[in-house]
């Protein structure tokens, strides 16, 4: 197994979707990239993120890079949806440097590459969110959402 983290607005919107693609096992809502060591808030300088457990044998980062750029603007700068602000910026991130190589060639190899602002960066910190964060769509379905209802369930997975 391997692991990401995917930074692309309100990390609520970004776990209900990434939880459903195919090859991903586990996902939690968290913070990456921050200044603090605080446990709950202030998130200084975080970006809102899902940490992304994934099988390498069913599904490549680029392929990964690929359905995360379904659910974001990838021009936006610090925005997604009407969420504003530093924690809101999209990225891409990881302890593996072969992981960032892959995402970098994904974006590298686009016609678009110039425009893009998704950060690509290690890892350097990682806070899990509070309880109230993780599944929070799950939960309460009524809330908020950056990322349209059907890209929400265009991977969906029956469990069994």
């Amino acid at each position: 197994m391997q692991t990401m983290y995917f930074a692309g607005g309100c990390l609520w919107g970004v776990q209900a979707y990434m939880k459903t693609l195919p090859g991903v096992v586990e996902t939690e809502a968290g913070r990456a990239n921050g200044s603090t060591d605080a446990l709950d808030g202030p998130y200084d300088g975080y970006a809102e993120c899902v940490r992304t457990v994934f099988d390498e044998h069913a599904v490549s980062v680029a392929q990964l890079a690929e359905y995360f750029f379904e659910i974001i603007d990838p021009y936006s700068l610090n925005k997604q949806g009407i969420d504003v602000g530093e924690k809101y910026r999209t990225g891409m991130y990881s302890e593996d440097p072969r992981h960032l190589d892959e995402a970098r060639a994904f974006i590298e190899a686009r016609n678009d590459a110039k425009r893009i602002v998704v950060e690509v960066k290690p890892l350097s910190r990682y806070v899990r969110s509070a309880d109230e964060h993780q599944d929070r769509l799950d939960r309460c379905p009524g809330d908020y959402c950056h990322v349209p209802a059907e890209l929400l369930a265009k991977h969906k997975r029956t469990v069994f």
